[in-house]
């Protein structure tokens, strides 16, 4: 299993450094940076230091593959949820606390259009009658990471999934 994260952290990074060219047509996809209007003005107030800090947090989010699925869980040892998953990253990646809830992590962050968003945006879903009640990273080309409930550990996802289409709620930025 070991040679199997290495191969995907191998993949990640070759597929994040390809990214720092700039291509010669731009695409119109959801990985390309979105001009400043589409990343309204907000009163949120957590913002990290550096846009650099997004490679980190998407190879750090996949570093946690298969990592145990766990209610109220803010470390890999014990188990994480995807609050606790998005918490913990961040706080590993840049040294900064977000809070142990999706509402209150979407709350103090930058709203993102979809078609605008980048890798390491928040992407959020009502999974449970509530807005923000379950989240994850998005990783670029359609896919997010996330620790969720069912088959108890941390997986990618396509966010047009039939399941999380139909729960998509919006996307916050950390940057």
């Amino acid at each position: 299993m070991q040679a199997w994260r290495a191969g995907l952290l191998i993949l990640a990074v070759s597929c994040l450094c390809s990214c720092g060219s700039t291509p010669s047509k731009a695409p119109a996809t959801p990985t390309t940076p979105a001009p400043p209007a589409a990343r309204a003005p907000s009163t949120a107030s957590f913002r990290l230091a550096t846009p650099e800090q997004a490679n980190e947090i998407v190879l750090f989010a996949l570093s946690l593959m298969d990592t145990g699925y766990r209610f109220g869980g803010k470390n890999p040892e014990a188990g994480l949820d995807c609050s606790g998953m998005v918490s913990y990253i961040v706080e590993q990646v840049a040294g900064k606390r977000l809070p142990h809830n999706a509402a209150q992590i979407a709350a103090i962050t930058q709203p993102v259009e979809r078609s605008s968003l980048r890798p390491a945006d928040l992407v959020f879903f009502n999974t449970s009658g509530k807005t923000y009640s379950h989240m994850g990273i998005y990783l670029g080309e359609g896919r997010f990471i996330h620790a969720p409930s069912t088959r108890g550990s941390v997986r990618i996802e396509r966010l047009d999934s039939s399941y999380f289409a139909a729960r998509y709620t919006g996307a916050r930025s950390l940057f």
